[in-house]
């Protein structure tokens, strides 16, 4: 079994790291590298037998950066990925109904159920595990991040303050398998293509119904750009109650393209763009993931 994560040694993580380790290794031989860049993750990669386990000890960044590299590389359908939670977020973990707790989540690893899960595909190369959204949701990310150290998941509010103060939003079209659901005359705050519920740590639940094996993506388009709207939307979003305001639409589709003026894109936790045309779509039952022997999904509770 092969546990890749992108920790240093020395830091505060370690013991927690060593601990889900300690469980994995009563199964047999355990191999730890931590990886730095997506470099890093193909080199580890390389040569690595296809039956063997690979285990990410991370956050969503950790693990979208694994899946990345699996995908571009071919082989991410004959992996079987296991995860240990150790972000700051750990958006992935809560939708599948995984263990926060590592020693918890490594006994998973060990005795969970194969499942097969979607993926999010861009025409760039990219991938998404959780959910892309484009705007406001992205600069939110940004300001979020300096203080994520010391805030943990509190950050991610935080950083949607600081963004919105200044958001205006953006011109953009968007079309969901063809259909237009925008067609870039009015401004958008917030667009979010979801592959499960929550984002930001779980203070925002973005799609509350959105499921990552039913073959669908699960669209929100919110028109919140006046000073007070944001900040009703932004108070719905954390409880998922969002979808029935007038400013706020939803559709679910296998196919999302987002045009017009540039617009940044937080994928998983990681910014980019801006990009002024992206579309995404949905491969279904694309990878395997060890979860839980329950029933899954269901919207992930917010934390305290």
């Amino acid at each position: 079994m092969l546990v890749i994560t992108n920790r240093q040694a020395g830091g505060a993580e370690d013991g927690a790291l060593e601990a889900a380790a300690a469980v994995l290794r009563r199964d047999g031989k355990v191999s730890v590298v931590s990886c730095r860049s997506p470099q890093d993750v193909d080199a580890v990669l390389e040569g690595y037998p296809d039956e063997g386990t690979l285990v990410v000890a991370g956050g969503d960044g950790s693990l979208h950066a694994v899946v990345a590299a699996l995908h571009r590389r071919g082989e991410l359908a004959r992996r079987r990925l296991g995860l240990i939670p150790l972000g700051t977020g750990n958006d992935f973990a809560r939708a599948l109904g995984l263990p926060l707790d590592v020693a918890a989540a490594a006994h998973v690893v060990r005795d969970g159920q194969v499942r097969e899960l979607d993926l999010l595909a861009d025409d760039a190369g990219g991938v998404a595990v959780n959910a892309v959204h484009a705007g406001a949701g992205a600069r939110a990310a940004l300001a979020a991040a300096p203080w994520k150290r010391w805030l943990g998941p509190a950050a991610f509010p935080l950083g949607g303050v600081l963004a919105g103060v200044t958001a205006r939003g953006w011109r953009l079209r968007v079309e969901a398998d063809g259909a237009v659901l925008a067609d870039g005359s009015d401004r958008i705050l917030m667009v979010g293509v979801a592959n499960t519920p929550s984002i930001a740590g779980g203070t925002a639940v973005l799609a509350a119904h959105a499921a990552p094996d039913d073959g669908l993506a699960d669209v929100v388009i919110s028109y919140a750009t006046g000073p007070l709207t944001r900040l009703g939307y932004a108070l719905r979003l954390r409880h998922g109650q969002h979808t029935d305001h007038p400013d706020v639409s939803a559709a679910q589709a296998t196919t999302v393209t987002i045009s017009g003026e540039d617009f940044p894109i937080n994928t998983d936790g990681e910014v980019g763009g801006p990009v002024g045309r992206r579309t995404w779509t949905v491969l279904p039952r694309a990878w395997r993931v060890l979860a839980p022997d329950r029933p899954p999904l269901r919207p992930p509770e917010r934390p305290p």
